[in-house]
Formats: C-alpha cells, structure tokens, sequence
C-alpha cells in the first residue's frame, strides 16, 4: 500500500512544493506521520533527492541511503546547526520535535530561514496540531499534506493569488 501511495502524483507535488518554496523552514500538517515518512522514503529512494529525517532517538538519518547516520546530531540544536553549516541541498524532516525545541533553539532557527546560499537546504517539521514559536511568525511557510482541497483564491490588484 505505501509503495503505491508513494507514487501517487500527489506526494510528488508535495515534494516539488517543499523544494520551489522561497522559505527555508517549513510545517507540515499530517495526521499520519508515519505513513508520510514511508512516502518520502520511496521517493528519495527511486528520484535520488536528498531527503533526511530527524528524531530525539536517532538524530539525523537518511531516507534515501539506509544506515548513513549523521553522528552527534541527536539533540535539536546539534542538528541545526548541522542544516546551517552543510553545504549540500537536502530536505530535513524533523518530526517528535515539539518537547525538545527550545527558545534558544529559535536563533538558530531565524538564521536558516535567512540562510542566502546557492544550495537550497528546507527544514520541515511534520507533526499534526503543533505551533512553532511565535518569534518565526512570518520566516516559514504552511503546508498541508492532504493537499486535496483547493486553495482559497484572493483578488489582488487585479490577479487571483493564494
């Protein structure tokens, strides 16, 4: 079932909506995290994208290529700090972040949703029913992952936008 999903056009336009943000970091809402996981671990896989997962127990690890572990990176500031100083593209998914981000974490934050560099590096967070600190209002991008419903257009000088 997930390899099916995970070729679903959907998640692909997800993918492509995460890597042409003009944002650095980026929510995204899911009621299924695991199974959002599953799909982008497919899609890294067969399109080759650099795709990275984070959590409190393993720290940073790779979805495209199993076993290959950023060491010291278990703690959310390490691992910001690691998005900040690489100098690769990669998507970074961090997902159990809620209880550990911390509000010293928030300056490491504003530095990568300011981050001016020729490789695009996007720092998601996935969960379902989280806030993000009120200090980033405004530095990142929301995203639903059940992009079925369509976006409400608004009429602004004479064009439809999002």
């Amino acid at each position: 079932m997930v390899e099916k999903q995970a070729e679903s056009p959907l998640m692909q336009k997800l993918l492509e909506r995460i890597v042409r943000s003009p944002q650095h970091l980026l929510a995204l809402e899911t009621t299924n995290v695991a199974e959002m996981l599953a799909q982008m671990r497919m899609l890294a896989m067969r399109g080759g994208t650099s795709i990275y997962v984070w959590d409190p127990e393993n720290g940073i690890d790779s979805l495209r290529e199993s076993g290959l572990h950023v060491p010291g990176s278990k703690r959310i500031g390490d691992a910001l700090r690691y998005v900040l100083q690489s100098t690769h593209f990669g998507i970074y998914l961090f997902v159990d972040f809620a209880e550990h981000l911390r509000p010293v974490d928030t300056v490491l934050l504003r530095r990568i949703s300011r981050m001016q560099t020729a490789n695009q590096r996007k720092l998601v967070f996935v969960g379902h029913g989280f806030e993000l600190p009120e200090e980033l209002e405004g530095m990142f991008e929301r995203i639903a992952a059940q992009g079925r419903e369509r976006p409400r257009l608004k009429l602004r000088d004479g064009r439809w936008v999002e």
